[in-house]
């Protein structure tokens, strides 16, 4: 079985569940990465994968996505296009990379790309089971009973995982099990800046989706001139929408086709490098949940 780490979604839960008082020896701020740490161990313990991946944004904020719409993420710029992050979690982050690294799990970034988008790409590779640790609802889109793919949603905490498969999708949004994707594009996502269709809200979009089966559909029924099926007002809507619903699925959807590198993927037993651990465990005073952690996969 195959686990991808929405890694950016993880250290932020860490973050903001952790006190900052949680420090290195030399008084930084080490919460993220101590809950990371933590997180992967429970993680493995409880679905002992055979294979491990941490899926890093190389590019939070995509060009191809901001050219498509300019609001993608606008509201998260600090300065330039840099992302804005708190300042005590900035320097935590090159530690949580190094540790992977040294602990020998695959972490996988790539120029252009979000993390969402290596998820969706290793995903689709992948011959066998996938479970995607996830705090984003956008990766519910990946969610495939026929592979099994599988999201695990940090809502409730990484040892209580709301299992999200096609039954749990379509309970909770009323619409067709692989259908999140289009059914995020008509409803927008103030959270990312996809203004969505204007008057178009959950429930509508809901229906727009279950009764025609696809945004694609739904456009040809529009463009025919069909008029069964859309609730009042909502034809109206579409079509003021079109310049939008145009490009906007290409911004949703998440790549399932990203140049991401052919990796060994499996899950290490031991670090791959053990005195680049230590030096990192006695710099920031990651002992303990190191320990956990290496004991957890060598017990795997």
């Amino acid at each position: 079985m195959l686990l991808l780490l929405d890694t950016p979604s993880l250290y932020f839960r860490a973050y903001y569940g952790i006190p900052e008082s949680m420090t290195a020896p030399d008084g930084m701020p080490i919460n993220a990465v101590r809950g990371l740490i933590d997180m992967i161990a429970t993680l493995v313990r409880q679905h002992s994968p055979t294979e491990l991946v941490a899926c890093m944004d190389a590019d939070w904020r995509p060009a191809f996505r901001v050219a498509a719409i300019p609001t993608y993420k606008a509201h998260r710029v600090a300065t330039g296009n840099e992302e804005s992050v708190p300042d005590t979690l900035v320097p935590q982050v090159p530690v949580i990379e190094d540790v992977l690294d040294a602990l020998g799990i695959a972490r996988i970034g790539v120029p252009g790309y979000e993390a969402d988008d290596v998820i969706g790409t290793l995903a689709t590779r992948a011959s066998g089971a996938v479970d995607i640790v996830t705090g984003d609802r956008d990766l519910f889109q990946l969610v495939d009973d026929a592979k099994p793919c599988r999201a695990l949603y940090t809502v409730r905490g990484i040892r209580n995982l709301q299992m999200v498969d096609e039954a749990f999708v379509a309970d909770k949004y009323g619409i067709p099990g692989r259908a999140y994707a289009d059914f995020a594009t008509l409803r927008g996502d103030p959270s990312d800046g996809l203004p969505g269709v204007a008057g178009i809200g959950e429930k509508t979009a809901a229906a727009l989706i279950t009764r025609f089966g696809s945004l694609t559909a739904l456009m040809s029924a529009l463009d025919s001139g069909v008029t069964d099926g859309f609730p009042a007002g909502a034809r109206a809507k579409l079509a003021a929408a079109r310049d939008y619903l145009a490009v906007a699925p290409g911004v949703v959807e998440v790549a399932r086709d990203a140049p991401v590198p052919d990796l060994d993927l499996t899950c290490p037993a031991k670090p791959r490098d053990p005195e680049r651990l230590v030096a990192l465990a006695d710099r920031y005073g990651l002992d303990g949940p190191l320990n956990r952690l290496l004991a957890t996969l060598a017990d795997r």
